[in-house]
């Protein structure tokens, strides 16, 4: 039975924030969507409300680090770089000021459709110089996300869970590594992000129809250790399998791509994630299997790679976890 954390982001950035005299809390008016209404109310000296102002939160935030300080920024990820580009670019990124970039609802993590969802964010991210790519995976890394993010010397821009996360590790972020989670021969499977909980479901029923699966966890997009990912690749016979919360394009199957490719690596890859494609509203177990992004979608995957049907289906796979509405007091669980 996994474990469910509830809120865990909450009590992290405050214990962080208590800890570290020079990180303020920064809203653009999302502060309870964020979970950091707890922490406004009890250090009211180290909040700023900068309201639905993105652009000069973003410019403002480039002078709190000029000035020492390290802001966290809390807003929904759409919002952290849909609106602002410019002002992230030359106010933050370009100046390489230490800024926390805190993004909640990272891809069909929200059933807000289009407007709300962060589906094409790590692309644009990973093109930004300077910038630092976190993801969290589980309530350890969401726990551990602020240490990590605050130990880099420059912006970091992180995916954010929040509501009920699973606890799936034991041990913290560690930036620029990767988690092995398995050490097959098979086929190499990279997942980030929720991703990684849908293939932890589909690799016991992949596993009894006789594949062995070597499964890496990225905590770090950027930078990138390309060195022990074509290791992992050399290890496997038959090909590697991307799977992701986000356009299939920029993010980490071109990552892998980008790597198999450089190094003149020539086994398939197979890229699983947002085909070219906006998601529309739904309940996250809903649209990870609409669009594809779920654990019977990678054992498809696994099927169409091999050239094989193992006859597996949904009832194969182990239990579907359930998310809860995140407020049932807002719209759209926003």
């Amino acid at each position: 039975m996994v474990e469910m954390v509830n809120r865990p982001y909450a009590k992290a950035f405050e214990a962080h924030a208590l800890a570290n005299p020079e990180v303020l809390c920064l809203s653009a008016d999302l502060t309870s969507s964020c979970e950091i209404d707890g922490f406004r109310d009890r250090h009211p000296d180290r909040f700023l409300s900068m309201g639905m102002a993105e652009q000069n939160m973003m410019s403002f935030a480039g002078g709190l680090g000029l000035a020492g300080f390290r802001p966290f920024i809390h807003t929904f990820g759409v919002f952290m770089y849909r609106r602002p580009y410019d002002q992230l670019m030359a106010s933050v990124a370009y100046p390489r000021r230490k800024v926390r970039l805190m993004g909640f609802l990272p891809g069909i993590t929200t059933p807000g459709g289009m407007t709300h969802q962060a589906i094409e964010d790590i692309a644009v991210m990973r093109a930004m110089p300077n910038m630092t790519i976190l993801e969290t995976g589980d309530a350890t890394e969401v726990e551990s996300i602020c240490a990590a993010a605050d130990s880099i010397d420059g912006p970091v821009w992180c995916r954010i869970l929040r509501g009920s996360v699973p606890r799936l590790f034991d041990t913290p972020i560690k930036v620029g590594e990767m988690r092995v989670l398995s050490e097959g021969h098979d086929i190499l499977i990279v997942t980030a992000g929720i991703t990684t909980e849908e293939a932890l479901r589909a690799r016991s029923a992949l596993a009894g129809a006789g594949v062995s699966i070597r499964h890496l966890h990225l905590h770090t997009i950027k930078p990138f250790d390309a060195q022990a990912l074509l290791d992992h690749i050399g290890s496997v016979k038959h090909g590697v399998i991307t799977l992701e919360n986000h356009v299939t394009e920029g993010g980490i199957g071109s990552l892998v791509a980008e790597t198999m490719a450089d190094a003149g690596v020539g086994k398939r890859l197979m890229r699983l994630g947002l085909k070219d494609t906006y998601a529309h509203g739904g309940s996250r177990a809903y649209l990870a299997r609409y669009y594809g992004l779920d654990a019977l979608a990678l054992v498809r995957g696994v099927e169409r790679l091999l050239g094989q049907d193992f006859g597996l289906s949904e009832a194969d796979l182990d239990a579907a976890r359930v998310d809860a509405v995140h407020s049932l007091l807002k719209a759209e669980a926003l």
